[in-house]
């Protein structure tokens, strides 16, 4: 991969302002790094599935009509091909087939990354004592961040021959870490 972890975060910073969809892509971006270990070749792979992460929806802020169009050519024309391949497929409309582990890992763990950030929001742990079965529970209740597909949750993971509440805790497990970097510590945890 010739593109660097800084020069994909710049160019993310330059087409997304919010910081909500920026930290959405942070967490992403450290969970692929973990999934490359899990799923993929480890440290062969790790940069690679981390820019993926980030960049997933990089387009989307200013393009939400055209997204992920504008960021999948922007990597074309870099010939990160995995990547921009990755990040088609996760977008499901365009019924991309899924051939690689990296795009079975995107589509895995971007809708549940962000759902279990929306878990962690409502707690006033955060993600410090959150298990596999609360978000299973509230996976169930549509009206809990309806936003996210949760066909798409479902179907990453069978994709990935993973089981729901391992790949549930896996994902929670690389987030801890960054807990205060996401604002996701709880309420109970936060500096004043």
């Amino acid at each position: 991969m010739e593109l660097t972890r800084d020069a994909a975060w710049a160019h993310l910073s330059e087409w997304t302002e919010t910081e909500s969809l920026r930290k959405h892509a942070r967490a992403v971006e450290v969970v692929m790094r973990r999934a490359a270990h899990r799923y993929g070749e480890g440290a062969a792979d790790e940069e690679a599935w981390g820019a993926t992460g980030m960049l997933h929806d990089a387009d989307y802020e200013k393009w939400p009509e055209d997204h992920p169009n504008r960021i999948v050519g922007w990597l074309r024309e870099r010939g990160e091909e995995e990547l921009a391949y990755a990040i088609s497929a996760h977008y499901t409309k365009w019924n991309v087939p899924y051939q690689s582990q990296l795009d079975k890992a995107l589509l895995a763990c971007d809708e549940l990354t962000g759902f279990i950030v929306a878990c962690c929001l409502v707690r006033p742990e955060g993600v410090s004592t959150l298990a596999p079965k609360s978000v299973k529970k509230k996976l169930k209740d549509k009206a809990f961040a309806a936003k996210v597909e949760r066909a798409e949750v479902y179907t990453g993971v069978e994709l990935l021959e993973a089981d729901l509440g391992e790949h549930i805790q896996f994902v929670i497990d690389a987030l801890k870490p960054y807990a205060e970097e996401l604002g996701i510590q709880g309420r109970d945890l936060r500096k004043n």
